[in-house]
């Protein structure tokens, strides 16, 4: 029995072989391929529903996640809100410069050691302040010929994101440049040198013009500040137009910098401003799902009480168990040794979330990379906070200061990243100063303290608060060693 039934599969086998060739093709091609469940593209997927039934929890662990993103966003829209209601160029506070929208305003000289309107600013250059709605109408920005001097016109999106390249390193010329919007199709007018696109409809113009401390220097970069203007196209006639900064009038009383860096961004108002910020600012590759996800969020807590509770506890707390702690300088960039961090991605942030909201919340406004590089420490070369009542030395051998075509300073800020304001008005020292004392060996020692450390050395002093302060060095228009991250700030010592 077992071999007749053998043979008969054997036989079986045999006529399965001999009849499949004449079967028709079509019955032996392969199977057609099962179209993928999965559609490759954003708009084919499936989007989250308003209708659901949310819980709290749920809502506020998303939500930590769209304070953490959203944070520098809402920052500069409040910005632009605020100081875009000046109504003519003016100092807001007499220290700040503002102007209404699709215009700047200079200041003439450093800015004073009384500001708060951001977080660790210079006295290295002479700033301006401008913003823009390119939504509808270009603007004109004038450049003027500036020499020698460095210069550079940093504009910013509603990211925090550089767009453009205007300035000393990128060789721009003197002339007319039309600021436009992304969606901007028209066609520039007969004098316009440039045009340059915004990402968004949302623009930042920040002017930075070196000067040294001198009054000759002073008296020098005036006429050029003169020529720094920005105004709508309606307003072009090819013709350098000027304007005299030294007259602006003070907007509002002095303001208080015990608290810090003025609150631009309020947790208990976040999430009724995120949604009209992600209106007037689309998203990059990649983060079409996290809008989906904020914007369902958004809509679950316009219907629900309970979730817009949660919702606004969880800005409040993501911003002082995450936000707050961005002041500290370990949190900020990647490791330059001896001690310091340098910003990592500066102004061209792309979805680096965590170095964009560090920065936007610690020293707003970096210029990108090439432009300038960043270095910064909360501590000595043992690790140990930087205390006032301690002095610290900062030495620079010989041939070793800050490699850059542009300049370079030190600057010292107190807890709060703002300027520690003492009897000798002295907040950085750098390559603006004629008075520095080299060292026997052309070595360059600074000197940081709350006390002085000798009047042969108070040419080199930055004087410091008693308590907590911080260090932090510029490198515009750094050369390779800049670029690479082969040169490394030295060792803050402590001495005494």
């Amino acid at each position: 029995m077992q071999y007749l039934a053998g043979k008969a599969v054997l036989l079986g086998a045999i006529s399965c072989a001999l009849v499949l060739p004449l079967l028709a093709p079509s019955l032996l091609a392969a199977p057609d391929d099962i179209q993928a469940s999965t559609p490759s593209e954003f708009s084919k997927l499936s989007k989250p529903s308003a209708d659901v039934r949310m819980t709290p929890e749920y809502a506020q662990a998303v939500g930590r996640m769209a304070y953490i993103w959203g944070w520098p966003l809402v920052n500069m829209h409040n910005r632009r809100a605020t100081i875009t209601q000046a109504p003519q160029p003016s100092l807001m506070h007499g220290v700040i410069p503002v102007a209404p929208m699709n215009r700047l305003a200079m200041l003439t000289g450093y800015i004073k050691p009384t500001e708060s309107f951001i977080a660790c600013p210079n006295q290295d250059v002479a700033y301006g302040l401008g913003y823009f709605a390119l939504d509808e109408n270009p603007a004109v920005i004038q450049v003027p010929d500036f020499g020698d001097r460095f210069w550079v016109y940093a504009l910013y999106d509603a990211r925090t994101d550089q767009f453009g390249k205007v300035g000393k390193p990128y060789g721009t010329k003197p002339g007319f440049y039309l600021l436009v919007g992304p969606n901007w199709k028209g066609e520039p007018p007969k004098g316009i040198t440039g045009v340059i696109r915004s990402n968004t409809e949302f623009a930042n113009v920040v002017p930075r013009i070196f000067m040294d401390d001198t009054d000759e220097d002073r008296a020098a970069i005036q006429p050029l500040i003169s020529k720094i203007l920005a105004y709508p196209l309606s307003e072009f006639d090819g013709k350098m137009k000027t304007f005299d900064y030294s007259k602006l009038p003070t907007l509002g009383d002095a303001a208080d910098t015990s608290g810090g860096e003025t609150q631009w961004v309020v947790p208990e108002k976040f999430f009724d401003q995120l949604g009209e910020v992600m209106d007037n600012v689309p998203p990059l590759p990649g983060e079409e799902a996290m809008y989906a996800q904020f914007r369902q969020l958004l809509a679950v807590a316009e219907k629900d009480p309970a979730i817009k509770k949660a919702l606004t506890q969880a800005a409040i707390d993501t911003d002082k168990s995450v936000i707050k702690q961005f002041l500290q300088w370990e949190h900020n960039g990647v490791p330059a040794g001896n001690g310091w961090n340098r910003s990592k991605n500066n102004a061209q942030w792309g979805v680096d979330y965590f170095d964009r909201t560090g920065t936007a919340r610690s020293n707003l406004l970096d210029n990108r990379p090439a432009e300038t590089q960043y270095f910064y420490t909360d501590d000595d070369s043992e690790g140990k906070k930087l205390k006032g009542d301690s002095l610290y030395a900062v030495t620079f051998p010989k041939g070793q200061l800050p490699p850059v075509k542009g300049f370079w300073s030190l600057t010292l800020y107190n807890d709060k990243h703002l300027f520690h304001q003492n009897d000798l008005d002295r907040f950085s020292l750098g390559t603006k100063n004629k008075t520095l004392k080299y060292n026997p060996d052309g070595s360059l020692t600074l000197y940081a303290g709350a006390k002085s450390p000798g009047e042969d050395k108070k040419s080199n002093w930055l004087p410091a608060p008693d308590g907590d302060f911080s260090l932090y060095i510029r490198a515009y228009w750094g050369k390779e060693g800049i670029l690479d991250g082969s040169w490394q700030p030295p060792k803050v010592v402590k001495i005494k």
